[in-house]
């Protein structure tokens, strides 16, 4: 599994080869009938960019970064409900509003209008964040999709009453092995990464990697460098002990 130090790209047009098309599937259903929805699963295997196509098919879906402090998230909300709402009245900068006041001004747009909140990278929210989704939820019965790299409660909070039941949960893997081939494939051609060992080299990509579409991504990345060159082959041999000490 990546570690959570090193920053990867996010996985380009997995959604053309792999469209997670039962997963979508159940997000929607879930936003449709009400309910709110837990996304989970490790680092890079997708989640935000799958959350984000699923903002995109819903026209108030309103769309948090992350979980930071109070204000900072109230601000993010609001400014969703700025996008989401064509010829919306936007009231300037509201920096300097009080978190209560913040708070005020969004639940006054929960009454007008049946949003979603779709938060992403939540783990181990502050209580102070978690009670204002808690109210926000139940001012106006808001669903919540959120997404946390691990299904356990700890690492949700209080909210885990949005998500008690088992189909309230989406599980997120990496890919198979056929299909995280075909993406490393599409990759290479992508960057333009050519090499006479290069077939081998993206299998050992996804068995180092375990067909997480973001390491494979890192590894690509890794693989372009002079360092791993050698005429016209990747030395994968010391990309491999690379990639792994990074990794510590």
């Amino acid at each position: 599994m990546p570690s959570p130090s090193i920053q990867h790209e996010p996985a380009r047009e997995y959604l053309d080869i792999v469209e997670r098309v039962e997963e979508l599937s159940r997000l929607r259903d879930q936003a449709k009938r009400r309910k709110s929805m837990l996304l989970f699963g490790p680092e890079g295997v997708g989640k935000s960019r799958l959350l984000q196509t699923f903002v995109d098919g819903q026209s108030l879906a309103l769309y948090v970064g992350q979980t930071r402090s109070p204000r900072e998230f109230l601000l993010e909300l609001h400014h969703s409900m700025s996008l989401a709402i064509k010829g919306a009245k936007v009231l300037g900068d509201l920096s300097s509003l009080s978190t209560r006041s913040l708070k005020g001004i969004v639940h006054r747009a929960f009454d007008t209008q049946p949003f979603l909140m779709v938060i992403d990278h939540l783990d181990g929210p502050s209580r102070v964040v978690t009670g204002i989704i808690k109210d926000l939820h139940y001012y106006g019965r808001t669903p919540v999709i959120f997404a946390s790299r691990s299904p356990h409660m700890e690492h949700i909070g209080a909210l885990q009453a949005f998500c008690a039941l088992k189909s309230e949960r989406v599980e997120l893997k990496n890919w198979p092995q056929a299909i995280a081939i075909e993406f490393a494939q599409r990759e290479a051609e992508r960057i333009s990464l050519y090499a006479s060992n290069l077939e081998s080299t993206l299998r050992s990509f996804v068995e180092w990697s375990d067909g997480n579409p973001a390491s494979i991504l890192y590894l690509l990345k890794m693989a372009c460098r002079p360092q791993y060159r050698m005429d016209d082959q990747i030395k994968a041999h010391i990309l491999y002990v690379d990639y792994r000490m990074g990794h510590r």
